[in-house]
């Protein structure tokens, strides 16, 4: 694909998909989400990084509250990167809730989400951002583990996903 298409199929100037591309600019997920959407890629690839004997691992995986967590990045900023695997049948809610704001979107599976009285069941290419002051839980009541890429940020930090309307239609 040339970096003409790809910043028609993006919306990010051709001029900034230059710098990604030759180096002099350093991704942010804003910009990664509607280069690998239009690429037909998973994040996965694009994020896999191979460990290196004696240096920190950001996907080196974690347990955490009974899933595994693996950090995108070694950096600690406003807003923290992890993808999470959620593992088949982890079923009963526990919901909690705290400072910050979270934005999920379902890479694999199925994700089973409480947010305060409400249960959803996203599944792949699906996502959804809410306020962690209200009471939440995750879980899958899937066969396979999901897996799910996570954004959460301090209160007030909210994701802003570009969104690039599609090209009108001949005769719309």
């Amino acid at each position: 694909m040339t970096l003409t298409a790809l910043a028609k199929a993006t919306g990010i100037s051709k001029s900034t998909l230059s710098r990604l591309e030759s180096g002099q600019r350093r991704p942010s997920l804003e910009l990664m989400l509607p280069i690998i959407q239009a690429l037909r890629i998973s994040l996965n690839d694009v994020v896999q990084v191979e460990p290196h004997e004696g240096q920190f691992n950001p996907l080196a995986p974690h347990p955490w509250n009974g899933m595994v967590r693996l950090s995108l990045t070694q950096e600690i900023g406003p807003i923290q990167p992890w993808k999470l695997v959620i593992p088949p049948r982890r079923t009963q809610p526990d919901p909690q809730a705290h400072e910050g704001h979270m934005w999920m979107y379902v890479l694999s599976g199925r994700l089973f989400l409480v947010l305060g009285e409400e249960e959803l069941h996203l599944k792949v290419g699906e996502s959804a951002e809410f306020s962690t002051r209200v009471p939440h839980w995750f879980g899958n009541t899937g066969q396979e583990p999901a897996e799910v890429l996570c954004l959460y940020g301090r209160q007030g930090e909210q994701v802003r996903p570009r969104v690039v309307p599609s090209a009108p239609s001949i005769g719309a």
